[in-house]
């Protein structure tokens, strides 16, 4: 079992920036991918950010976010991090943290995050 607990949302103006935060207990972090999705209303949950696990870090990103966020991790402190510049509008939704092994997968509860003057 992992439990994920999310941070680091709240209202931004346009060409702001948020951290958001994803505390992971329970299980052994380092096996898992770890992701940042995000679901605006009346719209589907969508991949906006994933980091791997292990040695080899590969990273994918969203067409719409590139460039403008970054996703990384921290295994001392078992927390994945997305570091979102240059918000738009458009990025208002709620996000949730991700992990997935081939075993696997848990989500977080999410935080809101809001871009409006």
């Amino acid at each position: 079992q992992v439990q994920l607990v999310e941070s680091g949302g709240g209202l931004v103006q346009p060409g702001g920036s948020l951290r958001l935060s994803c505390a992971a207990s329970g299980s052994i972090f380092s096996t898992y991918n770890m992701g940042w999705y995000r679901q605006a209303p009346g719209k589907q949950r969508r991949l906006v950010a994933q980091i791997t696990r292990g040695s080899i870090t590969t990273y994918f990103y969203a067409t719409s976010v590139k460039g403008r966020f970054t996703i990384s991790r921290d295994y001392a402190k078992n927390t994945v991090y997305l570091q979102m510049n240059n918000l738009k509008p458009e990025d208002t939704a709620v996000y949730y943290c991700n992990a997935r092994n081939t075993i696997a997968e848990y989500w977080g509860q999410g935080t809101q995050v809001t871009v409006s003057l």
